[in-house]
């Protein structure tokens, strides 16, 4: 019997002959069928053509996996080798791969309208999304501006932040964040960092003031470090011109997956309370259930006055990412003197199909009880690994809901450890000294207990 769906795979098989050529189609029918590439072939075409972020720039034919497919917690790369994905793609694979829900609701959405201009009109999907969000964050937060990227995220935020008080008429454009924060790659995102990855040797766009962490990270997250944080950030809010924001991680990502001591985001909504500045939460890693909770703040029970969130609203499937706010800061754009609202967006931002396809990920978060599986495999994703504190190259072992961190004491070990890993069939992430698990949300028991298995005999290996 011949399928719509059949013809439809026919139809563009021949097209890619036509235009592509011999070696593109052997490697599309070896996809279609589940045998491995022209591994080869793709190497050589990747590294002839493609430039690769955050990689060193080479001379020679690299090694990396080229992955062709996956389905559930596991990918599989042109030799045919699988591997549990403790890297969450770009950390971002919240429902995992191959899911029907998701794949059907973009099919859905590209077959009746794809996108609309959203300065000129909208469409359903962007209302439905936009309420969904709202219904999942503390009240008052209930008006939604949507993007592609996390880093565009942050520019928005940043841009409202400094929007809102000149619609006051009490301009502010300081803003506060952490020294090992990250927030992006665009201009502004690069400029709120103090990393040195993320220098942007440009002329200042605007003052930030970076707190250093005042002890390392495997000491931050016990109760003692808390003053000293908390009085590191009331001393740079209250050293120089009133902030018009305070912009900080529930959880430091890239800055070495490190955990904030328990009160200090309730520390902070308090210390902008007393000084008016807006308090802006970076979800785009812990929102929509990393962290064991909804958001990585409903730990400690604030409600910030903007949030950014992309990562696992889409699930990796399309680009997509958000910021939510109060209507108090919303309405403030209507002071604005040449359009009575917000000058900011993008061509695809809120797309129709990526609108449709967070709707699934929502529901299956919802259906499957994604969060607090997150929080369960988290804990024995954690119990598991910590015993890895004993070996001599080991600083640290932490973690918080699904996403676990070994800090080596050098980076060329962390990097070793993380290739070790990789010839045992797990893909690890790493920031620095930090090497990272961030499995996607839908892995079970098994799949924990064969990622610290994997773990531990990828340190033993050294």
């Amino acid at each position: 019997m011949i399928t719509e769906s059949g013809v439809r795979n026919t139809l563009t098989f021949v097209r890619v002959c036509t235009a592509r050529g011999a070696d593109m189609i052997v490697d599309m029918l070896h996809t279609n069928v589940g045998e491995a590439v022209d591994e080869a072939s793709a190497r050589q075409r990747d590294h002839r053509y493609v430039w690769h972020p955050w990689s060193p720039v080479k001379e020679t034919v690299g090694d990396a996996p080229i992955l062709v497919s996956g389905e559930g917690y596991r990918v599989r790369d042109a030799a045919g080798r699988e591997y549990l994905d403790a890297m969450a793609s770009a950390m971002n694979s919240s429902c995992g791969y191959a899911h029907p829900a998701l794949i059907a609701a973009a099919e859905r959405q590209l077959s009746l309208l794809p996108h609309f201009d959203l300065s000129v009109g909208t469409h359903l999907p962007v209302g439905r999304v936009a309420e969904r969000i709202s219904g999942l964050l503390p009240d008052g937060l209930g008006r939604t501006l949507f993007v592609n990227s996390g880093s565009e995220a942050t520019e928005a935020a940043v841009r409202i932040a400094h929007g809102y008080w000149r619609n006051l008429g009490r301009p502010r454009d300081r803003i506060i964040t952490f020294a090992a924060g990250y927030h992006g790659t665009t201009l502004v995102a690069q400029h709120l960092s103090g990393l040195p990855t993320n220098v942007t040797h440009t002329l200042d766009p605007f003052p930030v003031t970076r707190v250093e962490l005042p002890v390392p990270a495997r000491e931050l997250r016990a109760p003692e470090s808390l003053a000293p944080l908390v009085e590191a950030f009331e001393r740079a809010v209250l050293d120089g011109a009133p902030p018009a924001a305070v912009f900080v991680e529930a959880f430091l990502n890239v800055g070495g997956g490190v955990v904030l001591p328990s009160g200090f985001l309730r520390a902070l909504r308090e210390l902008c309370d007393r000084t008016g500045a807006l308090l802006v939460l970076d979800e785009v890693f812990c929102g929509f259930g990393r962290t064991g909770r909804v958001f990585g703040f409903d730990h400690e029970g604030i409600t910030p006055d903007l949030v950014t969130m992309s990562k696992g609203l889409s699930g990796g499937y399309v680009p997509f990412a958000a910021l939510s706010t109060t209507e108090a800061v919303y309405r403030s754009f209507a002071a604005d003197p040449l359009i009575g609202g917000l000058r900011y967006g993008h061509t695809t931002g809120g797309h129709a199909v990526a609108c449709a396809v967070a709707l699934a990920v929502l529901d299956v978060l919802e259906e499957r009880k994604l969060v607090p599986a997150a929080a369960a495999r988290g804990e024995e994703l954690l119990a598991g690994l910590l015993p890895l504190a004993e070996h001599p190259e080991v600083a640290d072992v932490r973690g918080l809901g699904l996403v676990a961190t070994v800090e080596c004491h050098r980076p060329e070990f962390a990097a070793g450890l993380v290739a070790r890993a990789r010839e045992r069939g797990t893909l690890l992430r790493r920031q620095g000294c930090s090497v990272m698990a961030i499995p996607p949300l839908v892995i079970d028991r098994a799949g924990v207990a064969e990622l610290v298995r994997t773990t531990g005999k990828a340190l033993e290996d050294h």
